[in-house]
């Protein structure tokens, strides 16, 4: 694989399986069970585009949850920096930690101008379940990230599509 960046709409999202910030090796599908991924990829703390992107995230996590919606954010960031900062953020999903930067190769999303901590490449995908990509942005320049209206109108079109249920059942009809 040449990496992520090559994926289309349709195509599978590597199943990574990584330590979360209390070093429990967590896999994407067991995050994602049946509802929607937002995977995020990101620099680290010391990032301050990050710091702003994520507390953005923050703000959309009551609505993530009600709307049976995940979020994973993945750095290079040990288990316990990740979970410094989760905290500090008041973020509820789950960080992922890359420590040995295993899987940042096989995703191809390395950050080659910053040769000090060697971080990820800021990215947002939006996964199904089982993986499939239905949209991502490259957030290299602060401006490249989606805002929180355009992850909810690509949200609502994934779970629409992901939903049997997504117009309720008419009185009339038959179960």
């Amino acid at each position: 694989m040449t990496g992520v960046r090559d994926l289309m709409p349709g195509e599978r999202f590597p199943d990574l399986s990584l330590p979360d910030s209390d070093g429990n090796v967590r896999r994407l599908t067991e995050l994602a069970g049946p509802d929607p991924l937002l995977v995020h990829t990101y620099r680290g703390w010391f990032c301050p585009k990050e710091r702003a992107y994520l507390r953005r995230l923050v703000d959309l996590q009551g609505d993530a949850e009600v709307a049976y919606t995940r979020f994973v954010s993945l750095s290079v960031e040990s288990p316990a920096v990740n979970g410094a900062f989760r905290a500090g953020l008041d973020a509820r999903w789950t960080f992922l930690s890359d420590e040995d930067r295993t899987a940042l190769n096989e995703l191809g999303l390395r950050e080659v101008t910053d040769t000090v901590h060697d971080p990820y490449l800021p990215t947002v995908w939006l996964l199904a379940p089982d993986l499939t990509v239905h949209r991502w942005w490259m957030g290299y320049w602060y401006w490249g990230r989606p805002t929180l209206d355009e992850l909810r109108v690509e949200l609502r079109a994934l779970t629409r599509g992901l939903r049997k249920d997504w117009d309720p059942p008419r009185p009339d009809d038959k179960p």
